[in-house]
């Protein structure tokens, strides 16, 4: 990987000069900074920002992730997010607006993306933009340190493509649904490829916030979100930090430190550790998220291992939070779901697909119940 913590990467500056090398060639490569793109400065302006087209190209599955996040939240068209080995000549053949290039420096997709300026130039659409090389995108889960990463990209989006609205305060807004609904999910041995389904079939403009206490060794737990990200728009992410609840996020508990919700819908990271053996404590988790919110609770166990989450039933349901689990027919590990079945107090039971509808339809059935009202 090309890259570079000075600056926006090493192979920018590699192709820069390659092309200056040759000052006859009319399919040089040009950062929007330069003259020739102020020429287009009236034209930028007036784009909105789902008119932009923009193409990912990068080798790492965390760089695809950070620059198609960074593209979703600016309002973007992404036509696609690539590995270099995937790159097809139909790919050049669109109408593209943003070459995002995080690679090792390739001789045939240099002259590639300089055939593909010329076209542009030909029909008199040279407005295109490369960006070739930039820092190494943080986690998604490193809160802070991505937040930074990502301005740093908005901003020089912003200057390439003349727009500079995109840096404008308010564009950075969140326009989120405000969440009135809490869903917990619990899960231990097999839950990634069951909480996975669930996310994978549920909306993210529904207005709830989630909460993940999943059993998982301490050094992998930063994988958990890429695991969970795949398919499907929820921004899953590691609480390192006391943070408000947002709808569109799943914050999962960290594995050293405890977690708790307040009432006002915050989670508060602590200088406590789990008491659980397993960590963190599905079950202490639970009770805390059920007492903090109440009837405005669903919570969802799905496959592991043990009777983690049975432990505090008779509290929850007094609070009329809601208790779901997962068939243990569809479970990777039954034992879990199970045993919150045989106590009784279990609302509702289903495949990861089926409990995705079903809170669909539960959500949607109270926001028309609060609509009549």
């Amino acid at each position: 990987m090309a890259q570079s913590n000075k600056g926006d990467g090493m192979m920018y500056k590699d192709i820069s000069q390659k092309m200056s090398d040759d000052p006859s060639d009319s399919s040089q490569l040009e950062d929007r900074n330069t003259s020739n793109d102020r020429q287009n400065a009236s034209a930028s302006v007036s784009r909105r920002p789902s008119d932009i087209q923009v193409m990912v190209i990068a080798e790492t599955q965390q760089q695809r992730l950070a620059f198609g996040d960074t593209v979703a939240n600016l309002g973007f068209k992404m036509l696609d997010c690539i590995a270099p080995h995937e790159i097809k000549d139909k790919h050049f053949e669109e109408a593209i607006d943003v070459w995002l290039v995080d690679s090792q420096f390739d001789d045939t997709l240099y002259q590639k993306l300089s055939q593909h300026k010329v076209i542009s130039k030909q029909h008199k659409e040279d407005n295109n933009a490369l960006l070739v090389g930039f820092n190494k995108a943080p986690y998604l889960n490193e809160t802070h340190l991505y937040a930074k990463w990502q301005r740093k990209l908005r901003r020089k989006l912003a200057n390439m493509l003349d727009m500079p609205q995109l840096v404008v305060n308010n564009i950075y807004k969140d326009t989120a649904t405000p969440w009135q609904f809490v869903v917990f999910l619990g899960a231990s041995m097999g839950g990634p490829s069951a909480v996975k389904e669930f996310l994978d079939n549920l909306p993210t403009d529904l207005p709830i916030t989630i909460l993940l206490a999943h059993h998982f060794n301490g050094s992998m737990i930063h994988t958990l979100p890429r695991i969970l990200n795949r398919h499907n728009s929820w921004k899953c992410q590691v609480i390192s930090t006391t943070q408000p609840m947002q709808s569109g996020y799943c914050l999962i508990a960290p594995i050293a430190q405890k977690v708790v919700c307040d009432s006002t819908g915050r989670v508060i990271l602590t200088n406590e550790d789990w008491e659980a053996e397993y960590k963190p404590c599905i079950a202490e988790m639970q009770k805390n998220a059920s007492d903090a919110d109440g009837n405005a609770l669903i919570s969802i166990i799905f496959s592991g291992m043990g009777q983690d989450g049975v432990q505090h039933l008779d509290a929850i349901a007094d609070n009329q939070s809601l208790i779901w689990v997962q068939d243990p027919k569809s479970s990777a590990c039954e034992s879990q779901p199970q045993a919150m079945i045989d106590t009784g107090k279990v609302d509702f039971i289903g495949t990861p697909e089926a409990l995705a509808d079903k809170l669909v339809e539960y959500v949607e059935s109270k926001m028309q119940s609060e609509n009549n009202e």
